[in-house]
């Protein structure tokens, strides 16, 4: 496996690339605070690297703009456009699945991608989904997981303060296509810092639900 540097004008990332030739591909971002060094994207990357993925942890377009910060939501559907500009890239490069997904912020504009565009991607991975504001369960994001039409791994702390796993247990039965939880004991919302590293059961649990729907 080698990691190569990935710089062009719509994306900007590091691709881990196994050994052989690629079964698939993801392309994973960053949460609303981080960047795509962020060490739980290292992590799963190259586990999906050592099961014969390409696997590219990128920028999003807000985090190209300014190397510090939030996101603007007026401008999210730039960043859904990011998430595209990297789905494009990949696509051509396997003729595997390709999976789309990130961290919180990264992870929940993908999954709006998907519910707009249902071909772009085989499947999601979604990691520390921000569910709800901490403390407001009222203000659910879940409006277009009715339109998700490709199978969806979650990955969530147990004390993830952006939902609970019985929330995120609940909300994913809004999405029509088979889904999986990953639990991580004793976790908050950045899995970076979590005591145990869930990646390869996180990946495990992805290539399960692939060999089941795909």
């Amino acid at each position: 496996m080698s990691v190569e540097l990935v710089d062009t004008e719509t994306v900007r990332g590091s691709l881990h690339v196994p050994a052989g030739p690629p079964r698939g591909a993801v392309a994973l971002t960053h949460g609303a605070g981080g960047t795509s060094d962020a060490a739980i994207l290292q992590r799963v990357c190259d586990r999906f690297a050592e099961h014969g993925f390409l696997a590219l942890r990128y920028d999003l377009p807000f985090r190209r703009r300014n190397p510090k910060g939030p996101p603007q939501p007026s401008r999210a559907a730039e960043d859904r456009a990011g998430v595209a500009a990297a789905a494009a890239a990949l696509r051509n490069r396997t003729d595997g699945p390709l999976l789309l997904g990130g961290v919180s912020y990264g992870g929940r504009q993908t999954s709006m991608l998907v519910a707009e565009q249902p071909k772009i991607a085989d499947a999601l991975v979604l990691i520390s989904y921000p569910l709800h504001p901490p403390g407001k369960p009222e203000k659910a994001r879940t409006e277009h997981l009715p339109d998700v039409a490709v199978p969806a791994v979650f990955v969530h702390g147990a004390r993830d303060p952006f939902g609970t796993v019985a929330e995120l247990l609940e909300a994913s039965t809004l999405i029509p296509a088979a889904t999986a939880l990953v639990e991580v004991p004793a976790a908050g919302h950045d899995l970076s810092r979590a005591k145990t590293d869930p990646s390869g059961e996180a990946v495990a649990a992805v290539l399960k639900l692939l060999e089941e729907t795909l």
